[in-house]
């Protein structure tokens, strides 16, 4: 078949057949087309009558008189059953047009054309279902013709781009959509149409025509063929989704504001410092919230101001100037080459507008929309400044408790989306939640600071001085955070230049150990200075801590509400404190006292470690010291071991931080102790560096405490020792040996001084003691005399009545020396009393009223 018409014409779909009949009622000539419909070759229906040949046989009857009268020249339409061919004798219904006709001859004839009437119907349908589809359909919907020019668009399209249907016809892409999406909504029609690959869920964007506001289609896109297959043009279906599109970007806003907020709990408030808290809050919000922030904090707070609550306020902080001091603390910028918060100041910028550096103290203008969130405590929106990038900010109040602590801003770029309501919800969310850990960790800062005093007034200075001692120490945290803990040292002076070194452990950590620590470090004092044997002081210490640790000392029932009854803890709550306590109040100790004149030293230990000793030439060693119960367990006695130590020998206490880890038993820690200590002997101060250096004491599990002394014992020369017969004599004996002894050391000065006091402790002696009487003179940073008997009783200090005659020696030893004292001994007592070496000045005289007081 060839055909010159445009193909897609109605000869495409229907079923279309003729064939003639000549003068004698046959069939003269038959068509292709007659052969392909009815299913009869020219060969079997040329000659045959039509009405028998075809129609059935309760029909050929009228048959026969249609064809008589169509031969008699009248017209004729109708419908004219006929058999199928092979379809097992199935009836068809044809269209029959009939025409009458002459031949050559001038004989009556007739041309018949048929068309198979389901054909048609079928044709008739698709149209009807294809009208229905198109203009009912709530969707848009347009078809394209081959050039891209809309060919037929229905009624739901023109609602959207305006006008009638018909309106649209011959209209482009250009005509819908900016330049932009026209020409990717062209580029896609030329592909669908060159190959036939369906397009779903294309978007587009877009105002509609004569419109401002921005929608989202989404089009589906397809080839439309004609019945003999060929394109004759792109269809499409499309679906105005600017809402889904909006409930989308909003649910993924949702999204994005909760993945924020789980990001700022787990990011912001793991430092316990302001600045870095406040650097969290940027790296969450920048750039996933904003593109530009900054966190201003009140000076006052950075600096630790006491301040009464709620003062933090702003309306107790504005001055007439504007807002309350304020520092930046911290800035972060998501944008090349910008200023962060170059809009802080919430107006047009000027040449003085430029935002505050990093760490600069500076103030809010009293209008400016920062001070007025700052005052008001609520978010307030700083514009925009016209000459820059910036499109809007947040200035948003970073409130914590009904306090207000500084001021955070979040601002956007030009290009950016503008802060919504949804924006403004999250800002005040992550600035409270920023604020409550700024605050805590202002809380934080200030305990730490007073734990940190508490701590260091417990410790001794980082130089104490002994005689014949030369000391070193160091005190390591086990927790960097709180650097407060429960390990101490302490190096006490006792009278005749004796040294008590001390270094304890309480079991527990943090601010309560440090308190616990600082109460029995007080204890540890007082039992010192009533120069106690060694073990007596630990065996009251160990009194003192049980004391501390029980759940009823120091605790008072609560009436109920004026009824005198008394309200007790529950049992689990008074199990717990118990349990507490104990832990808090369980120490071990050790205790030492050093006599640099013999350089013996005597050790009592309540479950402390053992000392460790390095003698010259000698490798390391413990000294084996019976260990005893920690303080706080009670019910056991304290032992002493008295060690002689030779010059220059390394003395070495410290608790079990330095040797214990859960890494390290305490074997191998000590090994490794006495490893480090048994090498080149060194400068104190570095030999305590090379330990700690050497020894893992970073694992962070505990404190560590270290006390290092290297023995110096008096030299002979400067010791005066005498012992003298139970006999008047003896006081004047004493009076000449300690004029010899001091004139031979230089010390003219105090020559009549220590003559006067030495008759008197001498003279008491012979009056109040027993057996033979010991004098010794030490001479070191002081003088001391030290006047030994084998009584008990202890001298007491009286106020003699103006008729006694005596009783007034003590009070002139009080008088006249720095400090005075007695302490038992094994086979007596020993009173002393101490002066200072001169240093050139007159000696001070005393006042008449310090005379009087002696009457």
């Amino acid at each position: 078949m060839w055909q010159s018409s445009p193909p897609g014409s109605i000869y495409d779909y229907i079923r279309v057949a003729s064939f003639s009949i000549g003068p004698d009622g046959l069939i003269e000539q038959w068509s292709s087309r007659a052969a392909g419909l009815f299913g009869m070759s020219s060969t079997e229906a040329v000659g045959r009558d039509p009405v028998e040949a075809f129609m059935p046989a309760e029909l050929r009857s009228d048959g026969h008189r249609r064809v008589g009268e169509i031969l008699d020249g009248k017209e004729w339409t109708g419908l004219v059953p006929f058999r199928m061919p092979g379809e097992g004798g199935a009836h068809g219904l044809a269209e029959v047009y009939v025409m009458p006709s002459l031949t050559g001859r001038g004989e009556r004839a007739a041309l018949c054309i048929v068309v198979d009437v389901r054909a048609l119907r079928r044709i008739e349908t698709d149209l009807a279902a294809s009208q229905a589809i198109f203009g009912q359909s709530p969707f848009g919907f347009v078809l394209f013709g081959t050039d891209f020019a809309v060919v037929r668009a229905n009624q739901r399209f023109a609602t959207v781009f305006g006008g009638a249907a018909d309106d649209h016809r011959g209209r482009t892409v250009e005509d819908y959509l900016p330049r932009a999406e026209a020409d990717r909504l062209s580029a896609t029609l030329k592909r669908v149409l060159e190959t036939g690959e369906s397009v779903t869920d294309l978007q587009l964007v877009g105002p509609a025509p004569g419109g401002t506001q921005r929608r989202h289609w989404s089009m589906n896109l397809y080839r439309v063929h004609s019945g003999a297959g060929r394109p004759v043009g792109v269809a499409g279906l499309a679906t105005d989704v600017t809402r889904r599109h909006i409930a989308a970007r909003e649910a993924a806003s949702a999204r994005r504001n909760l993945a924020l907020l789980n990001e700022a709990s787990a990011r912001i408030g793991n430092s316990l410092d302001l600045e870095t808290t406040a650097r969290e809050l940027l790296d969450v919000a920048v750039p996933g919230f904003c593109d530009l922030a900054a966190v201003d904090l009140y000076q006052g707070l950075l600096t630790g101001e006491e301040a009464a609550p709620g003062s933090w306020a702003p309306a107790h902080r504005e001055s007439a100037g504007g807002s309350a001091e304020l520092r930046r603390v911290a800035h972060a910028s998501a944008v090349a080459d910008a200023l962060p918060t170059a809009v802080a100041g919430g107006g047009p910028p000027g040449p003085d507008d430029l935002p505050p550096a990093l760490g600069s103290v500076h103030r809010f203008p009293f209008g400016s929309a920062c001070a007025m969130a700052l005052r008001s405590g609520r978010v307030e929106d700083v514009p925009g400044d016209e000459m820059g990038f910036v499109q809007s900010t947040l200035a948003v109040p970073m409130v914590a408790h009904d306090t207000v602590v500084g001021l955070v801003q979040f601002s956007r770029t030009k290009g950016s989306e503008p802060f919504g309501e949804r924006d403004r919800g999250l800002a005040t969310e992550l600035a409270a939640r920023a604020a409550v850990c700024i605050d805590n960790a202002r809380l934080y800062r200030r305990e730490h600071e007073r734990a940190l005093i508490l701590q260091r007034s417990l410790l001794p200075p980082g130089d104490p001085e002994a005689a014949g001692l030369d000391i070193a120490c160091r005190y390591l945290p086990g927790n960097t955070a709180t650097e407060v803990g429960g390990d101490w040292f302490d190096v006490i002076e006792l009278p005749g230049h004796r040294t008590a070194l001390v270094v304890g452990d309480v079991m527990g950590r943090g601010l309560r150990a440090a308190v616990a620590m600082g109460e029995l470090r007080t204890a540890v004092r007082t039992l010192a200075l009533l120069d106690l044997e060694p073990a007596e002081v630990l065996s009251a210490l160990d009194e003192v801590a049980r004391g501390l640790g029980s759940p009823s000392g120091g605790e008072r029932s609560e009436g109920l509400g004026g009824s005198g009854g008394a309200q007790w803890p529950s049992r689990a709550a008074q199990k717990s404190r118990e349990a507490d306590l104990s832990e808090v109040y369980l120490a071990t100790c050790v205790y030492a006292v050093y006599d640099p004149v013999t350089r013996r030293c005597t050790f009592a230990n309540a479950g402390h470690l053992p000392p460790a000793v390095v003698e010259p030439g000698r490798p390391a060693r413990l000294i084996e010291v019976p260990p005893g119960m920690p303080l706080g367990v009670g019910g056991e006695p304290f032992e002493e071991v008295e060690v002689e130590l030779s010059e220059n020998a390394l003395l070495t206490l410290y608790t079990d931080g330095l040797v214990e880890s859960r890494d390290q038993p305490l074997d191998e820690g000590l090994a490794a102790l006495r490893a480090v200590l048994t090498g080149p002997q060194m400068e104190l101060e570095d030999a305590c560096d090379h330990v700690l250096s050497t020894l893992d004491t970073q694992h962070g599990e505990d404190d560590i405490a270290l006390l290092m002394a290297r023995i110096q014992g008096l030299p002979a020369e400067a010791v005066g020792d005498w012992t003298l017969p139970r006999e008047p004599r003896s006081v004047g004996r004493a009076r000449e040996l300690a004029r010899g002894q001091l004139l031979a050391w230089d010390l003219d000065d105090l020559v009549d001084t220590t003559e006067l006091l030495v008759s008197e402790l001498v003279t008491n002696a012979l009056r109040y003691g027993e057996g033979e009487i010991r004098l010794r003179l030490l001479r070191d940073r002081t003088l001391v005399c030290e006047v030994w008997d084998a009584g008990l009783v202890q001298p007491r200090r009286r106020r003699a009545r103006d008729t006694d005659e005596g009783g007034r020696g003590l009070q002139l030893v009080g008088l006249l020396s720095a400090a005075w004292g007695s302490r038992r001994t094994p086979r007596g007592k020993t009173v002393w009393f101490e002066l200072a070496l001169p240093d050139g000045a007159p000696a001070a005289e005393l006042s008449v009223e310090q005379l009087l007081s002696m009457y």
